[in-house]
């Protein structure tokens, strides 16, 4: 039962290790100022993997460069993150490209659009965000939770209690007096 108890203690450590640092790889960045985005697409592959977290801060146009990468909005309200190709300061718009695309986008990007440059890229976490928000993404966090809390009263439930190791106790002591 001792060796038992052991491996839960150590599994359901390394499950809340875990869960604390993917926890601090979202809050952190945030506190930093940074504002993260999850990559649902290969277009900056292999310099952004799909399922991947962008984190963009804040930045003037006047700061934007060629071969930066940003983040903007489309008309549509969707955000897209390539590499600006090349800046028109007259007509306040950036070229862009993903990577693993051929050829540049088909609409310069207003400045106005340009929600952020990123500075850091988390392979894998943006799987996280992705299906976190889905069913099934909800119920495997449960599972996770559920396994946890197994983990960490199951050893108890099963262990003799207390009281029959001291009726045992009392009982040979008054068999012995």
């Amino acid at each position: 039962m001792k060796v038992f108890k052991l491996i839960c203690k150590i599994v359901s450590t390394l499950i809340i290790c875990c869960m604390l640092a993917v926890g601090a790889a979202f809050v952190i960045p945030t506190f930093m100022g940074y504002t993260g985005y999850a990559v649902v697409s290969g277009s900056m592959v292999p310099t952004i993997p799909v399922g991947a977290i962008v984190y963009d801060e804040e930045v003037s146009p006047e700061d934007l460069t060629e071969n930066d990468i940003v983040t903007y909005t489309l008309v549509s309200g969707d955000l897209v993150t390539h590499r600006i190709t090349s800046i028109d300061d007259g007509a306040q718009t950036v070229t862009t490209k993903g990577d693993a695309n051929s050829t540049e986008d088909s609409s310069p990007v207003p400045f106005t659009s340009i929600v952020g440059k990123t500075k850091y890229i988390v392979p894998c976490l943006g799987y996280i965000s992705i299906y976190g928000k889905t069913k099934l993404g909800l119920a495997a966090l449960c599972g996770i939770i559920a396994i946890l809390i197994l983990l960490l009263y199951l050893p108890e439930a099963l262990s003799p209690s207390d009281e029959s190791k001291d009726t045992e106790k009392t009982a040979k002591t008054e068999k012995a007096g």
